[in-house]
């Protein structure tokens, strides 16, 4: 009987995250066996806050169970309600710490409750399990401490054995040999480290046992930090700064590896041995800059490569290629920080040279050098350094003011200018705007007097149409030209706002609203009732613009200019107003989450990821979309307070 329940729970746990990682069966046939069927009457108690950690986490059969954070005046708020197949208490999996929700069941429930050891034990087989853990529940506040915590935790020393698969990022180059390492043992002092490294013309050497195993790794950043600054002696033995445990790899690891791992976690060397493990010999040490030398495709390189770049096929075979590096860092967990930073700057390389392009265009036509200071500006998700994938374009130019008599000539120049570069884009992969907001238009190629009326006009008549401008003209930002013109738009308008702020603020707030909750009463997401997309959901208008609008308005109530990127004006905002630093972290997190799942969607399907059919998605993605809801319904209450948006509905 026991091995029946056994098998019925294998069966059900196979097909659900983060179980179906596991594709061995007796291992997960071990963990079924260990698994406790629990039943929840309605209204009863599955755990409590600060209950110690328990041996288990718990598995919906059959049911719904609520989450409820208690306040500080014992009022119960729902958190999360969750159904069958679904995760929850896993804590004790990943820090020892009390319970900070009540649990209840909200129906008739069966639950699997999960030996906490037992599913320990999967995880130093099956990384999938621990990249899981740390980050397919990011978007969701239940989790955000545990994410956190595993995000931040230290590796352990052998992640050379990681079994990476992908798509042909730097043609999967090996790294084969790494340099000679330079070594010493761990009775040695500091200064004679340092001389060693010195006579070796190396930055780095690593401490070794008497097997010649790695136990530390000395670098000259450590040297710079910690001697010449005074805080460690010379005579000081080598261990006491030296990093350990020391992060290894094989001698067969590839180098796109080496680079996620180094960009993963903040490391500039890492040590090769015999088994990619810190329990064998030494035999090399990979360095950061060494990266550069093997590779041709690393970001530095893509972006050099650009610079370079005689056509705009080259250009075009050029993006192609970092979109697949791109893909291999979304599929491996890399931060989106990085990812856009890294994205944003190839965006704006190419957009770069294709101003070049442009420029030597205007030379062959005739039309001489530029006429006046000029900044061509990306505008909306590139504006905000948030474009992964190619869209349409969304650019402007301002140039400097010139007087009536030069005016007409000026502007002609650079219309002529904006439509070459245009559609030199265009050619690389960056479709033209369907309601031209590009620099080719003569109302988006203006003087900066005429951006400057521009924006008043905005900010004066605050109709629907102009908060729309707003929403994809208030995001600039120059990439290239004269570089202070943008800087005197920005003044302009917190100028204006001195005036207007609260009308125009408030104006801008009801804007944000007007994508209300993705989810229905019933917790369905809510679709596209006709059209094109009917029956799909709208990424982009459901769950993305919310929190990228809300940011927007919230930035310049604070006044702080050039803060462009959603992230960094939630992580601005959370240091300006601590008592909801944790409400606008969330909106961070779930940020993450949806431009990541955007990104992964349009690189599958070759389109813009915005359009998604909820039934085409996993569990797990449908639940990261789902958990990403509650910070966009928190956030548009709060602007809903702030600038009392129910009295002008």
């Amino acid at each position: 009987m026991a091995n029946q329940v056994a098998q019925r729970v294998y069966d059900f746990l196979k097909d659900i995250p983060p179980f179906h990682f596991v594709d061995n069966e007796e291992a997960l046939l071990r963990v079924a066996r260990r698994v406790e069927v629990q039943y929840q009457p309605i209204g009863t108690t599955v755990f409590a806050p600060g209950e110690p950690p328990r041996d288990r986490f718990f598995v919906i059969r059959e049911g719904s169970v609520e989450l409820f954070s208690i306040g500080e005046d014992g009022e119960e708020r729902l958190v999360e309600r969750l159904g069958e197949g679904e995760v929850f208490g896993i804590r004790p999996l990943l820090a020892e710490d009390n319970y900070l929700f009540l649990a209840k069941a909200a129906e008739e429930s069966l639950l699997y409750a999960v030996n906490t050891e037992g599913f320990k034990e999967l995880l130093p087989n099956y990384p999938q399990l621990t990249n899981y853990l740390a980050t397919s529940m990011a978007g969701s506040s239940r989790y955000a401490l545990e994410y956190q915590a595993a995000r931040n935790r230290e590796p352990e020393g052998n992640w050379g054995g990681t079994d990476y698969t992908g798509p042909d990022l730097l043609e999967l180059q090996r790294v084969h040999r790494a340099r000679p390492p330079i070594t010493c043992t761990a009775d040695a002092r500091i200064v004679d480290a340092a001389k060693r490294m010195t006579e070796h013309n190396v930055g780095s050497i690593v401490v070794v046992d008497k097997k010649d195993h790695p136990i530390g790794i000395i670098t000259d950043r450590d040297l710079r930090r910690k001697i010449a600054t005074g805080l460690k002696s010379l005579d000081a033995l080598i261990t006491e700064i030296m990093n350990e445990p020391v992060i290894c790899i094989r001698p067969d690891v590839t180098v796109a590896d080496v680079q996620i791992m180094m960009v993963r976690y903040g490391l500039h060397h890492l040590v090769q041995t015999e088994d990619g493990t810190n329990k064998s010999p030494i035999t090399g040490v990979i360095s950061e800059h060494d990266l550069l030398v093997l590779q041709g495709n690393n970001p530095a390189v893509l972006v050099r490569e650009i610079s370079r770049a005689k056509t705009t096929a080259y250009l075009r075979s050029l993006r192609d290629r970092s979109e697949r590096l791109l893909k291999v860092y979304l599929e491996r967990e890399v931060s989106i920080s990085f990812i856009t930073s890294v994205m944003s700057s190839i965006n704006d390389e190419i957009t770069r040279k294709c101003i070049k392009f442009g420029l030597a265009r205007m030379q062959a036509d005739g039309m001489g050098n530029p006429p006046a200071l000029f900044d061509w500006m990306t505008l909306g998700s590139q504006g905000r350094e948030e474009q992964l994938l190619r869209t349409d374009q969304d650019n402007a130019l301002i140039f400097e003011d010139v007087g009536k008599k030069r005016h007409a000539e000026v502007k002609a120049w650079f219309l002529k200018l904006a439509g070459y570069v245009t559609e030199y884009l265009h050619e690389v992969g960056f479709d033209y705007c369907p309601g031209d907001m590009m620099a080719s238009n003569p109302l988006w190629c203006l003087s900066v007097g005429g951006w400057k009326e521009q924006f008043s006009f905005w900010m004066n008549e605050n109709t629907r149409e102009n908060m729309l401008h707003t929403s994809i003209f208030f995001d600039y930002r120059g990439v290239w030209g004269d570089g202070s013109l943008p800087g005197k738009l920005t003044r302009h308008i917190f100028t204006e706002l001195e005036g207007k702020s609260s009308r125009f603020l408030a104006s801008l707030g009801l804007a944000a609203l007007d994508n209300p909750s993705p989810l229905t009463f019933f917790r369905n997401f809510v679709v596209e009732r006709s059209g094109e997309h009917k029956d799909q959901f709208d990424l982009k208008a459901r769950a993305m613009r919310p929190l990228t609008d809300a940011a927007r308005v919230l930035i310049l109530e604070a006044r702080k200019g050039q803060v462009n990127n959603t992230f960094r004006r939630y992580e601005t905002l959370a240091e300006l107003e601590p008592q909801n630093a944790e409400l606008y972290r969330e909106a961070a997190d779930a940020y993450e989450v949806l431009i990541r799942l955007r990104a992964l969607i349009g690189l599958e399907r070759n389109d813009s990821g915005r359009f998604i059919k909820p039934e085409e998605l996993t569990r797990t993605q449908r639940l990261l979309l789902r958990n990403s809801f509650r910070p966009v319904r928190e956030i548009q209450s709060l602007l809903e307070v702030r600038f009392q948006l129910n009295f002008l509905r």
